[in-house]
Parts: structure tokens; C-alpha cells; sequence
């Protein structure tokens, strides 16, 4: 499993969420920004069956095929598991033992590879039967096809349900997690106040992840933009202030600033940048390469800010 600080999520390579076919120039953009990526330390690669209708994945599999030694380089993840809606079925989550072994045979295509580093599973999917989810697995695994699995927007029971079916450690678990989505660190300081029932987070995820060997992954990290260009309320406007005054303290840019706040946490959360603009992907360099560079007061400065309420 890599250790990386800082995945790329590729969601917004492949261009249109449409059905129309990619073209020179969406393969062209994906390699720009797989290009800034790497020039800014970043080698995971995260990628979801559904990103752009597949187009996302095929894309990446493109410059792999026009870049010899680039596959040796990076680390590829993708997910499976969500079915978009299609004529008059609704979306669906789709655990089901061979609806796996299809999906990844198909990203597998797509991505022009012989092996998925890391396979995530989407969303849970209540109708899963979690033994047949294993034996899929286990089977992509002794097959050569899926080196580590992992889940996402799962809690510690469901991870561990799955687990003990399990003959590999399951590596990952990638969740949505941000300075404005907190759910996941309010969770443990609300405990016993009245605002706790508002918390949708299940207790005990980050504590059971940390325990055994799981790395936390978070995706929507720079909060859409929130504090880095489209801030919407009075928290947002000030707490963008105080990641440009940091920013500037520290000699790197306010997304990296964004960034070292996850990084900064006990459970040593690996972003998911998922910008498309190499300008903006760039900008994220030092949370790749530096150590998180806040103090303790500075975190909580930054949480406070960001909660626009004190502590409880």
C-alpha cells in the first residue's frame, strides 16, 4: 500500500458527464493535470467506475498508453459499486459477488492495465451479502487482478463486518471530510451536548481505522472552493482571511495550508485534491512534500473560525 500524502481524484478528467465519446483534447487535459500532479509529488491516482461515465478512467488509460514508465510510477485506485439511473431504473448501489469481478474487468479495460492497486467500494450496499462481497474479492486478489481493497462512506461496524470475511487487510477507507465538512472531528467533542444529535457521523470510524492500519482518505478536501475563492458566509470569508495570513507565514499557499489541517490530524488523513486546473492542483505541492506546518493553536484557530461558533 503507498504511503503518499496527497491523492489526485481524476473525477474531473474525461470531459462531459454525458454519454458522447472523449476526444484529442480531454486526453490532452488529463495529461496536463496528471502532468502537475506529478511535478507536484503527488503519485496516487484515484479514480470510481462512474467518474464521467467511465470516460474518466479511459482517459487515464490513454496517457498511460502515449507515456512509457508512467504505470511503474504511480499508484492507481478506483471504486466500484454505484449504478447511475439508466432509462426508468433509478441509481442503485450494486454489491452483488459478480457485479464486482464485471466492474473491475471493465476498469481494467479502461485504464489499459494489467492490475488495480488499490479497489475501494463505493457506497454500502444494504442488500450485500458480505460473504459473496469477500469470495469476489478474494478472488480478484488471488487472480493477479486487485493488489489491496479498501471502502468508502463506510462506519467501523460495516468495516468491520466485512473484514472478518476477509484473508488481506482491507487498507483504505475514503470519506468525505474537510474544514467545512466536520462531522467526522465534531463527532468526538459534541459527545454528551445536545448538538450531537444533528452529527450524522458514525463514533468510533476514525478510532477503529487508526487501530487497524486503515488509512483515512478524504474526499471533497478543499471544500469546493469554499475557502479558496468562493466563499458564501461570514465563517467562510474569515476563515479564507486566516488561511491567506498562514499561508503567508508559511511560505505556501492557502489550499496547502487547507490541506495540512487533514494532515495535521492523529489519523494522518490523505486528501483527495480533485481539481482538473494544473494551476490549482499546484498549488497543493507542499501539502504533498512538506509536513503539516501548524501549531496547535493554529488548527484550532482554523477550526473555530471555520465553525463560526465557539467550542463547546
Amino acid at each position: 500500500m503507498n504511503s503518499d500524502r496527497v491523492l489526485y481524484g481524476c473525477m474531473g478528467l474525461g470531459g462531459s458527464w454525458d454519454r458522447d465519446a472523449y476526444g484529442p483534447g480531454d486526453i490532452d487535459a488529463a495529461e496536463a493535470a496528471i502532468g502537475a500532479a506529478l511535478d507536484s509529488g503527488i503519485t496516487a491516482f484515484d479514480h470510481a467506475d462512474i467518474y464521467r461515465r467511465g470516460k474518466a478512467e479511459a482517459v487515464f488509460g490513454e496517457v498511460l498508453a502515449r507515456t512509457p514508465g508512467l504505470r511503474e510510477r504511480v499508484t492507481i485506485q478506483t471504486k466500484c459499486g454505484i449504478r447511475p439511473a439508466a432509462g426508468d431504473r433509478p441509481g442503485l448501489y450494486d454489491l452483488r459477488g459478480h457485479s464486482i469481478t464485471r466492474r473491475v474487468e471493465e476498469s481494467l479495460a479502461r485504464l489499459r492495465t494489467d492490475v488495480i492497486d488499490v479497489l475501494l467500494l463505493h457506497r454500502p450496499d444494504p442488500l450485500a451479502d458480505a460473504d459473496s462481497v469477500a469470495s469476489a474479492l478474494m478472488s480478484l486478489h488471488r487472480q493477479g487482478l486487485v493488489r489491496h481493497f479498501g471502502v468508502s462512506n463506510m462506519g467501523a461496524a460495516q468495516i468491520a463486518h466485512l473484514q472478518a470475511r476477509l484473508d488481506v487487510p482491507l487498507v483504505a477507507n475514503q470519506l468525505e471530510m474537510s474544514l467545512h465538512s466536520r462531522d467526522w472531528v465534531e463527532a468526538g467533542v459534541l459527545l454528551n451536548t445536545p448538538a450531537l444529535a444533528d452529527n450524522g457521523f458514525p463514533f468510533g470510524t476514525l478510532e477503529h481505522c487508526h487501530d487497524h492500519g486503515i488509512r483515512l482518505q478524504a474526499w471533497g478536501a478543499l471544500a469546493q472552493g469554499r475557502f479558496t475563492g468562493r466563499q458564501q458566509t461570514p465563517a467562510e470569508s474569515a476563515t479564507a482571511e486566516l488561511l491567506t495570513r498562514l499561508a503567508r507565514e508559511k511560505d505556501t499557499t492557502p489550499e496547502s495550508v487547507l490541506l495540512w489541517w487533514l494532515a495535521r490530524h492523529p489519523a494522518r488523513i490523505a486528501p483527495v485534491i480533485g481539481s482538473a486546473r494544473p494551476e490549482r492542483i499546484r498549488a497543493c505541492r507542499d501539502a504533498a512534500l512538506r509536513d503539516p506546518d501548524l501549531t496547535h493553536e493554529e488548527w484550532y484557530e482554523l477550526w473555530v473560525t471555520a465553525r463560526g461558533v465557539p467550542l463547546p
